[in-house]
């Protein structure tokens, strides 16, 4: 009999999850549209039928441009936001059949880190409220105010920063600093993942550099997993095991790390790594993907990348292309892969 178990269980899983932003009507409004003398509002179509499966202890990149639904399916996945449609597990249970507990130590389980660590920390809080609330509030850390001080002070150095600086405000640390308070705060409530809004983003290259390090030891201390969202290549690949790649509110390809920088299949995966940088004793010209993104309030019909593909045909614009395997652990959503 043989000791392989498989891979290791989904942590987090959607299925065909979608999110829409758009304004409610009041009665007088809703009264209005139904006789013709005003138009339904507009709706964002900000993430549209995803399906994603994020395994215990891997790191997941999601890439795209800006505008592509990516921080809103990570609020999804951390639980700040509910789907208009489809369906989110977590560890195998549907969030929909939680209790109110249930609900809230899932949420719990599943921390997000933001981009922009100066709006996402209280300027009001000194850094030890900040770290040691949420702790205190849920009953993870019990005990007089030494104990609670104590493991405040734990979280601070496992984050890298001094203890001594926890009676501070935000607006006294660098950016770096600040993005460290908002990992320690995250790592307080003892999470099994980490959702990184663009976590390094804000900050100096150099400073970038010190913050991956930081979450790449405490993936191997505490055995954490992470959603990496991110529009910079070069982050994800050094960081990723598996990347999933989107565009307007859909997911058009997904593989393993090694296997998107070296064989990228959708065009839209191949334009986004062509305009990477690299260090070459060849002259290379580089040229943009052609045309903007769509407006989410009224994406193309069929394959979304349609208007702006060297290769769409007639197909591209009226159906929509499916996520097909195209090698192991390698889908791709293109028509192109249907022919021949």
């Amino acid at each position: 009999m043989s000791d392989w178990a498989g891979p290791p269980a989904p942590i987090v899983e959607v299925q065909g999850v979608s999110r829409r932003f758009g304004r409610k009507l009041d009665w007088v409004d809703r009264g209005l549209v139904s006789v013709g003398l005003a138009k339904p509002p507009s709706v964002v179509r900000a993430v549209d039928e995803v399906d994603l499966v994020i395994r215990k202890g891997e790191v997941v990149g999601l890439v795209g441009e800006s505008g592509c639904g990516k921080s809103t399916l990570g609020r999804m996945v951390a639980g700040i936001l509910p789907p208009t449609a489809g369906k989110l597990y977590w560890n195998g249970r549907d969030v929909d059949t939680l209790s109110d507990d249930e609900r809230r130590t899932g949420k719990l389980r599943t921390q997000m880190v933001f981009q922009n660590p100066f709006a996402s920390i209280n300027p009001r809080l000194p850094v030890a409220e900040i770290v040691g609330e949420a702790p205190r509030i849920h009953g993870i850390v019990r005990g007089d105010r030494a104990a609670q001080a104590a493991y405040v002070d734990e979280q601070l150095l496992r984050a890298g920063l001094d203890p001594s600086l926890k009676g501070r405000y935000a607006h006294q640390f660098s950016g770096g600093q600040r993005q460290r308070i908002g990992i320690a705060r995250a790592l307080a409530v003892q999470p099994d993942m980490l959702v990184c809004d663009e976590a390094v983003a804000a900050l100096d290259v150099s400073i970038q550099a010190q913050i991956l390090n930081l979450f790449m030891d405490l993936r191997e201390q505490l055995n954490l997993t992470y959603l990496f969202i991110s529009h910079d290549l070069g982050v994800v690949e050094h960081l990723s095991d598996r990347v999933a790649i989107m565009y307007l509110g859909r997911i058009i390809e997904e593989a393993p790390t090694e296997e998107v920088f070296a064989r990228p299949n959708h065009p839209y995966t191949q334009a986004l790594l062509a305009e990477v940088p690299r260090i070459e004793l060849t002259r290379r010209s580089f040229s943009s993907i052609k045309g903007e993104l769509p407006s989410p309030l009224n994406p193309p019909s069929g394959c979304h990348f349609h208007p702006r593909c060297p290769h769409a045909v007639a197909r591209c614009t009226v159906e929509r292309p499916r996520l097909k395997s195209v090698a192991p652990g390698h889908t791709s959503a293109c028509h192109l892969n249907d022919v021949g």
